[in-house]
Parts: structure tokens; sequence; C-alpha cells
């Protein structure tokens, strides 16, 4: 004969015996950050920081070779396109396209031992709002230095 553990019971009669409240309506729009709101910047920490100064600073100098150097071996990048995948790979797309005043700032981050993230956007110039997003997964060897692993950005619509 099959028998249900106690707790099993227990966590069952709970479940049932609960109240149920009606579903909340939250408007879709009231859960989406209007495109023209910038979220506030936050600080980074030094280690993350230079992540998004070395990627400024190599962009601006349309260094391919420099940016892939930022990520790690099998890092990602995405353009419009398929993904392309691994430095060379990069170092071949960013050769291409890097150029222009690129600034980043950060919005959100987390960090823990050796995975991390970036949520940030992007403008380019004296340009005063965001030009587009994006995330930045990041990695790294126990007590070494940050790589991108994944760099997914969107513009934004106009």
């Amino acid at each position: 004969m099959f028998r249900i553990p106690a707790v099993a019971l227990g966590l069952l009669a709970l479940v049932l015996m609960a109240p149920t409240f009606p579903a909340q309506e939250i408007s879709v729009s009231a859960r989406i950050i209007d495109e023209q709101s910038q979220l506030p910047s936050v600080n980074l920490p030094p280690e993350i920081d230079r992540v998004l100064r070395d990627y400024e600073r190599h962009w601006r100098a349309s260094d391919g070779a420099a940016l892939s150097a930022l990520f790690t071996e099998d890092g990602f990048i995405q353009r419009g396109g398929p993904w392309i995948r691994g430095r060379d790979a990069i170092r071949a797309a960013y050769s291409q396209i890097a150029r222009g005043e690129l600034r980043l700032r950060a919005v959100g981050y987390a960090a823990a031992d050796t995975v991390g993230y970036i949520v940030g956007a992007y403008r380019y110039g004296a340009s005063n709002t965001d030009g587009g997003k994006f995330v930045l997964a990041l990695r790294r060897a126990p007590r070494g230095e940050w790589k991108i692993a994944a760099d997914l950005d969107a513009a934004n619509r106009q």
C-alpha cells in the first residue's frame, strides 16, 4: 500500500486551506520603464568599472584587437545577425564597426567570486540621452581580471 508522508499531507492541507485572493490586474505599461526615462547610474567597484572604461577607450581608438582582449577566449557578441563567438571573430567584427565617442554607464550590476554582470546604457558624443542599453556577462579566474563572456545590446526605439 502507498503511504503519503506526513509532511506532504501537511503541505497539501496548508495549500487547500489557504485563503484565495483575486488576481490583481497590473497594467503592462506600469511594469515597463518608459523609454524616455533614464534609470539612475550606479557606481561600480573599480575592478568592474575598469571593464567599461577600457571598452570605451578601445572603441574610441577603433582598436578591435584591444576590444577583443577584454573578452573571454570563448566570448559572444551579437550584432543584429547570428552570434559572433570567440576572440578572433570578435576582433574581426569590432575592427569594422568600432568608432566614435562611445559613453557607457551602469544602471545595475552584481558580482560574486568568478561570475558577474553589468546592466547599462550607452550613448555617443555629447548626447544627454541614452541611445541604447546593454548587458555584459562577466567571468574571471579566481582573483583574476574580469573579462566579458557575452555582450548583448539593443538600440532604443526612436
